[in-house]
């Protein structure tokens, strides 16, 4: 049993106009085993708080914790973070170009692990990982998100997710531009590692679609950078019939809130 627990976060981006505090005040622990739903308008913070967590040099923690099993992952470099035990699937993932599919996920189950895994072995659950996530076994050998769709990438990322095996995952706005066939696919992936392995997850998300795939245990509602109220699946519902606008700002809206 693992917990990750944020306590009284605050972080702040630099913009155009100087640095601008996006989190304020963050609290929440959640647990091996329960997939929480963060929900929220745009500019809420939602991201940022999946980044800063990660360890987006972008992002300038100002106070506050993140702790994994007790140690604070916000006084260790990303790649620690992922180590310990810590995913984000990107909601926009990154092309590497010259670095195959195979060799990427390989040398990061290395690090993770401490030692590699055997070829045979590894090969085969790269397979049959691919296989149920309707990937074509070419990809392998492509360049890490090169050239592929949207769609694809988020599988990618989700490969990365089942055989990586973290602790906690982070999916950041998984489901944007998936179809409703590549939806299915990408959600019973997660489902999938999260039954093989018990992970935690915080997903993410403006929309209800992925919830009907992906079931919350706890769903949160995420704005002004700090998290205004929480619930259970029926919160969900309820922000898909009335929307966010009673939980922001006075004087902001849901499309002109700040990014």
């Amino acid at each position: 049993m693992s917990t990750l627990e944020i306590k009284d976060l605050y972080a702040s981006v630099e913009t155009k106009d100087g640095r601008k505090q996006i989190l304020k005040g963050v609290n929440l622990t959640v647990n091996s085993g329960e997939t929480h739903a963060i929900m929220g308008p745009n500019g809420s913070g939602k991201s940022t708080l999946a980044y800063t967590l990660a360890g987006h040099p972008k992002y300038e923690v100002d106070s506050g914790q993140a702790l994994l099993d007790g140690v604070d992952l916000l006084k260790m470099t990303p790649d620690e973070r992922a180590k310990a035990g810590l995913f984000l699937a990107m909601q926009y993932p990154v092309e590497v170009p010259g670095v195959s599919m195979t060799n990427f996920l390989r040398t990061a189950k290395t690090e993770v692990d401490g030692k590699a895994p055997a070829i045979r072995t590894w090969a085969k659950e790269l397979g049959e990982a691919m296989k149920k996530l309707r990937m074509d076994p070419k990809f392998a050998s492509r360049s890490v998100n090169e050239g592929f769709s949207g769609g694809e990438k988020k599988r990618a990322e989700v490969l990365q997710l089942e055989l990586l095996k973290p602790k906690f995952a982070i999916l950041d706005e998984t489901d944007s531009g998936l179809d409703v066939d590549a939806l299915r696919i990408v959600s019973e992936g997660v489902n999938r590692a999260k039954e093989n392995t018990g992970l935690g997850i915080m997903m993410v998300t403006h929309y209800t679609r992925i919830l009907k795939y992906i079931k919350p245990d706890i769903v949160h509602v995420f704005a002004d950078g700090h998290f205004v109220k929480t619930g259970g699946p029926e919160l969900a519902d309820e922000l898909e019939e009335n929307g966010y606008d009673q939980y922001l700002p006075e004087g902001a809206d849901s499309e002109s809130a700040l990014a």
